[in-house]
């Protein structure tokens, strides 16, 4: 009798077990979406380098403040550009006076030419009198001989000191209008000691305090918007390809445990980060929290595609990854869209047709 019953409920449990992984698949809302990690950030966030090393004298704000553009951000010592403005200035003087002062170069080429312009006439003259008297066989040969080659010595000697004339004077405004650069960019540099900000926005950190040595290389604050900010995603190579902008997200921050928000993808960074073979998206919020800070963590699901009243089966029904087990054995099905949890099926089964699920 006990065997008996031994027997009878082992059949009812086997029947139980079986018409539990015995389902159809049924109609639903499904929604593809790709998964990404979030990190918020500031809109317009960008590092503060200085222009200048030197030594940081002061921090002229506090992290948190609210600034303006070309607000000052930081002093920063170093004499080395006041000293070369310096420098500049007194190279720019010298230059003019060599062009336009008492006693400029061009001054003493002008005598040599006044000079030369009176030898010249002077020999002109000599050697044109002498030609004639030559022409009427008057004087010597060498004598027409010696205020021939004075006459030609002259002109070649004026002819020579134009053209050092035109080349100096041209070498001197050169040198005035390069001298001028410089003095002017060694005021920009002069100016570069006080960091100011290059967007109306937020302090989010200060990297340096007064005292410390100060490179070009190194950044000394973090300044972004201080209201807009954006959802920062990393995408895996193997769905970029099925991202757009417009694309909407749903999003879940760690610090707002349970609450849902939507937003939109904005921006694509077409460069693969080699490290961790993803690409960066940015989205920005439809509906953002009150409270937002920079780094604040989630996650996010690109909607990729939705379909209403799809013929679904839950993923684990697979077999194979495009077949099922139903009263009739093993069939075929073609997938569509997916999800963590179910696959539409486009054709093989009908929503009437028993499937089993596989065992393990």
């Amino acid at each position: 009798m006990k065997l008996f019953q031994f027997t009878i409920l082992l059949l009812i449990l086997a029947s139980c077990s079986k018409s539990q992984d015995k389902i159809t698949p049924e109609e639903r809302h499904l929604t593809e979406s790709v998964y990404s990690s979030v990190t918020i950030q500031p809109d317009s966030l960008y590092q503060v380098y200085a222009i200048v090393a030197g030594i940081l004298d002061d921090n002229l704000v506090e992290e948190g403040d609210v600034v303006k553009k070309d607000d000052p951000l930081i002093q920063i010592i170093n004499n080395t550009p006041k000293l070369n403005a310096q420098n500049a200035k007194l190279t720019l003087q010298l230059a003019k006076e060599n062009y336009t002062g008492s006693s400029a170069i061009l001054s003493s080429i002008e005598d040599e030419i006044i000079a030369a312009k009176l030898k010249y006439t002077n020999d002109s003259t000599n050697y044109f009198r002498q030609k004639n008297l030559w022409g009427q066989n008057i004087g010597s040969k060498i004598e027409f001989d010696t205020k021939k080659l004075n006459y030609q010595l002259s002109s070649n000697n004026l002819s020579l000191l134009q053209s050092k004339y035109n080349r100096t004077k041209h070498e001197l405004e050169t040198a005035v209008k390069q001298a001028q650069n410089n003095y002017e960019t060694a005021l920009i540099t002069t100016t570069d000691f006080t960091v100011k900000s290059q967007i109306n926005g937020k302090v989010y950190a200060l990297y340096k305090e007064p005292g410390e040595i100060v490179t070009t290389m190194e950044p000394l604050a973090s300044v972004g918007s201080a209201n807009n900010f954006v959802v920062e995603m990393l995408v895996d190579e193997v769905d970029i390809v099925r991202i757009s902008n417009g694309q909407k997200i749903i999003i879940h921050l760690d610090a707002y445990d349970g609450k849902v928000f939507t937003g939109k993808v904005s921006k694509i960074y077409p460069k693969k980060d080699e490290r961790n073979q993803t690409f960066k998206v940015e989205a920005v919020f439809e509906n953002p929290p009150d409270i937002l800070y920079p780094g604040l963590s989630g996650e996010a699901n690109i909607i990729i595609a939705e379909k209403t009243n799809v013929l679904t089966i839950p993923k684990t029904y697979l077999i194979d990854d495009n077949k099922v087990k139903t009263d009739d054995g093993i069939i075929n099905v073609t997938k569509g869209l997916q999800n963590m949890e179910y696959v539409e099926i486009l054709s093989g089964i009908t929503k009437d047709t028993p499937i089993y699920k596989p065992t393990e």
